[in-house]
């Protein structure tokens, strides 16, 4: 095995999960092209300069966009979540936070020819324009333990507060058995960015406790409204402590390269990669 390659343990994990077809003709072995985008993405080396070891380049850049176009590494994610939570290894005390991303100039280039089809999602690609320049955001919603749950892309300059509820809802780990999905954490635990009524009022509807500070206007606003300003949200200190744990999981992820700055030029690739990422994450604490 070599640097930035798979493990025996994790390709044990993820082998059962790539498709496989049943005729044609032979093709470069899976472990070998899944070798190389995950060399791809930990290193930010375009898809021309991967090494020879892998295949070719192309070989490895068609399958990782069909595997990305069909879900292959969100149902990969999906799998080491129910298996995680069927042993009881998910603590369910949630963070959710945003980070940030720069986008490189190669992708920028979304309007060309090719550009955009009609399997690709959004026209915008999740960039945005801002002074600093081409930017995704990445909205994550991470368990306990610092393991990405959920992962949502939006242009850079989108708040926080207006995705939290989409975030939240992207919490989908199926069941091993019978059984609908789970998709309500016991606790959500955010800052100030996420404190708004309706977010509140959304988390109340569903049973879900929350510990989120409240703005300074926020209890200026409530102050001035007197004994109609109605009491402040419960907040736990002790708990907010915690919160930590999602920024530490940012951290992880942001160890790849190809996460940390982006060079995909659609959206659906490069939720991919920052799913495979997870996958690992994942595949590392099991």
């Amino acid at each position: 095995m070599r640097r930035h390659e798979l493990t025996d343990q994790e390709w044990e994990l993820l082998a059962p999960l790539i498709p496989r077809a049943a005729t044609g003709r032979p093709r470069v072995s899976d472990r070998q092209v899944i070798n190389g985008m995950v060399y791809k993405i930990r290193t930010g080396v375009s898809w021309r300069d991967l090494p020879e070891r892998y295949g070719p380049w192309q070989t490895v850049y068609t399958r990782f966009r069909r595997y990305a176009l069909d879900g292959v590494f969100t149902h990969a994610l999906q799998h080491i979540q129910a298996s995680a939570d069927a042993a009881g290894d998910i603590d369910w005390l949630v963070q959710i936070d945003s980070t940030i991303v720069r986008a490189h100039q190669h992708a920028a280039a979304t309007g060309r020819k090719g550009g955009s089809t009609g399997r690709t999602n959004r026209n915008d690609h999740a960039l945005g324009r801002s002074r600093g320049g081409l930017t995704t955001k990445i909205h994550l919603a991470c368990d306990g333990r610092g393991r990405p749950l959920a992962i949502l892309l939006t242009p850079g300059q989108r708040h926080d507060s207006i995705c939290a509820r989409p975030l939240l809802e992207r919490i989908r780990v199926p069941r091993m058995g019978l059984g609908r999905p789970r998709c309500r954490p016991d606790h959500v635990i955010a800052d100030k960015a996420y404190s708004s009524r309706g977010f509140r009022a959304y988390l109340r509807r569903r049973g879900i406790a929350q510990t989120i500070p409240e703005k300074t206007d926020q209890q200026r606003h409530r102050h001035n409204r007197g004994r109609h300003g109605g009491r402040p949200p419960a907040f736990d200190r002790q708990i907010y402590r915690q919160r930590n744990i999602v920024e530490r999981c940012f951290n992880r992820l942001k160890g790849f390269r190809g996460i940390a700055t982006r060079y995909e030029k659609t959206a659906t690739s490069y939720e991919a990669a920052v799913t495979l990422a997870s996958f690992l994450l994942w595949a590392r604490s099991v």
